[in-house]
């Protein structure tokens, strides 16, 4: 006996209903072979709607449905939960998606009626032929792993530990603290940064619920939500942590002290080839740097390692090996952080071949009470105070060669800077800021601009030309468009907001945790307002810039959510997993081992019965149904649950027929 399908139309306010005629495509859809009943509702997701479709279903005894709406990404698993309280099984369903795929991308409304049909058409043809399906039951390991410990991480991992979930906390770094720790202040309340940071870093590293593992890197993720199995790299430090007291002894003794460029300082200071990041680093541990370390490179440090006879703790350890573990978690939140972007590649602004040219990040440093200058603003070219400061905003961003995107932070970091400058330098000092468009979106962020505007500082709007050598300054001009003038500008240094981008490793990462990326670069988000924190891999989250330039407020507000979503999976003994995902015809079958090889999930092995036979086997619980194999099976014999080409082909046909 044929199914009976019901069709139900949405309207979408307008979305729809402006390029589509609903009234049409209702008709049309009651004439189709084996459709009941087709109705419309303009918004058919409300409760009204929802009531429509379970009182058509029970009233005409449906085997299935049909939804003319929006994208199943949007509330297929809404309409889901509909059909299934009407009384049939949730996977009968088949959203037909006339909002995206045809109503927006039409003028015509003929024509875009037309091709509704054809859809709401070929969906029936395909919602005859579905079958019921039924989710299985996966086992939750109620443990988290963190990945990144800057801010967003720290705040993640936090609120996880006060869930009473066990967390891991990997971070790339010899301590955590990211980008927040480079800081010397927080715009626009101006709060002292480490004052911030340093109490979370202390209550992550001391919490019962959360485990450590600094100066490491994730470099294999195997599994799916629920149980997943992380490799991690602890790389060697050379110093035994249970001994090291951090008293610094060994950074005062190596022989290459104040002989290394320091990234933390961003070049601006040196330290030794033993090292602590900063003095509020978390662990108080120290590092010894393998690229650098005269004994690790060349095999002899001297007539001894100078480090070794300092250190009273017997700590240096140049026999330790980087070490391999495998962590089993129920969920992750990425919180990777962002890069700068690298402004020597704009020759223009002249990064790289002058030392008074320095990015915001170098100037925070300066800043910085225990930075390269303990607090001082001096020249790197000489050391002695400047008597002008110029910024240039936007290096690199809403830039169509660079990044078409805006920073977000970049407009506020510079503001905030020219507050600190006038309090440390006085009027003595003269700061231009030189902008695009001053971007001050967030609270109280506005009122911050105004009482900058007041205080003596010139604002050019206008792109700057070349940063040129002037002897013992530089100079620019700049076509002020406020004016309408060109002015020429002296200053002593140049301070450039360069964009943030992302992380270096971040495509080499996506593939390891299989995450999908943003035509940017930063890791997607599965949907940018409904699921922000969620990534298409279920039970992988992100947070924080590795998803998006973003301030402080912001990172800390979404690792908060991406904690709280990952808290929903750890909390439950048992997850349904989504039942479309693939099966083998192992008549069909021949062991070719095709499928095997390109699965991306590791979800597929090949099982050998008692007579020597060897067949495809789906492990249920890593498949993600990306339908991979199914297209690659040369045989037909591996297939989707939900998009079978019997299914399919019917669909297709009667799409293009119509």
């Amino acid at each position: 006996m044929d199914n009976k399908i019901g069709v139900f139309v949405c309207h979408c306010g307008i979305n729809i209903a402006s390029t589509v005629n609903v009234k049409d495509l209702v008709d049309y859809a009651k004439t189709l072979d084996g459709v009941a009943v087709s109705k419309d509702y303009k918004y058919m997701c409300s409760d009204v709607g929802a009531n429509l479709i379970k009182d058509s279903i029970k009233k005409n005894k449906l085997d299935g449905v049909v939804i003319a709406c929006c994208s199943p990404r949007m509330h297929e698993h809404t309409f889901r939960g509909v059909v299934e309280a009407g009384g049939i099984n949730a996977f009968n369903l088949e959203i037909a998606n006339i909002r995206e795929q045809c109503s927006w991308v039409h003028e015509d409304k003929y024509r875009a009626t037309e091709k509704a049909k054809a859809l709401v058409c070929g969906a029936v043809a395909k919602a005859k032929l579905l079958e019921p399906l039924e989710p299985s039951k996966i086992k939750v390991n109620p443990t988290a792993l963190v990945i990144g410990g800057g801010i967003a991480g720290i705040q993640s991992a936090l609120d996880l530990a006060e869930e009473g979930h066990k967390v891991y906390l990997v971070e790339k770094s010899p301590t955590i603290g990211g980008r927040m720790a480079q800081l010397d202040k927080t715009f626009p309340t101006l709060d002292c940064s480490s004052c911030i940071l340093t109490p979370k870093m202390m209550e992550v590293a001391n919490h019962s619920n959360v485990e450590l593992l600094t100066y490491s890197e994730v470099t294999g993720v195997e599994g799916s939500i629920g149980n997943y199995t992380v490799k991690v790299n602890k790389k060697a430090r050379y110093v035994d942590l249970d001994k090291c007291t951090g008293c610094g002894d060994c950074v005062e003794a190596c022989r290459l002290k104040g002989r290394i460029i320091s990234e933390f300082d961003e070049g601006l200071g040196k330290r030794s080839a033993v090292y602590i990041p900063f003095p509020q680093a978390v662990p108080l541990k120290c590092t010894i740097d393998k690229d650098t370390c005269l004994m690790l490179t060349r095999g002899k440090c001297g007539t001894g390692p100078l480090c070794v006879e300092a250190c009273d703790a017997g700590a240096i350890d140049f026999k330790q090996k980087d070490e391999e573990v495998e962590l089993n978690v129920g969920a992750i939140v990425v919180a990777t952080g962002y890069d700068v972007l690298d402004p020597s590649a704009m020759h223009e602004y002249g990064y790289g071949r002058s030392d008074d040219v320095i990015t915001t990040l170098g100037m925070e440093r300066l800043i910085n009470s225990s930075g390269p200058t303990s607090g001082e603003i001096l020249r790197p070219s000489n050391g002695e105070k400047p008597k002008s400061i110029t910024y240039i905003l936007c290096v690199g961003s809403r830039d169509e060669t660079e990044c078409t995107w805006c920073c977000r932070i970049g407009c506020m970091s510079a503001l905030k800077h020219v507050y600190l400058l006038k309090e440390k330098l006085g009027d003595d000092v003269e700061i231009n800021v030189c902008y695009t468009d001053i971007r001050s979106f967030g609270k109280g962020y506005e009122e911050f601009y105004r009482k900058i505007r007041g205080m003596k500082t010139n604002f050019f709007r206008g792109r700057p030309s070349e940063v040129r050598n002037a002897g013992d300054h530089m100079t620019i001009d700049i076509f002020d468009t406020t004016t309408n003038k060109l002015f020429e500008i002296k200053t002593d240094l140049v301070v450039l907001v360069p964009a943030l981008v992302p992380r270096a490793d971040s495509d080499e990462f996506a593939r390891i945790l299989r995450i999908s990326q943003s035509a940017d670069g930063f890791y997607l988000e599965a949907h940018p307002k409904l699921r922000p924190m969620d990534t298409f891999t279920g039970g992988t989250f992100i947070a924080g810039c590795c998803q998006g330039p973003k301030d402080i407020q912001d990172s800390v507000a979404q690792a908060s959510g991406a904690a709280a979503r990952a808290a929903n999976i750890l909390s439950k003994k048992e997850l349904e997993s989504e039942p479309l995902i693939s099966c083998v015809d192992e008549d069909l079958c021949s062991g070719c081992s095709t499928c095997i090889a390109i699965c991306p999930y590791n979800a597929i092995e090949l099982d050998t019965e008692k007579d020597g036979k060897s067949h495809a086997k789906v492990n249920e619980a890593l498949c993600m149904g990306c339908g991979a194999c199914v297209v690659s099976c040369p045989s037909g014999a591996m297939q989707q649950k939900g998009f079978k080409d019997k299914q399919i082909k019917p669909m297709i046909e009667e799409t293009v027929k119509k």
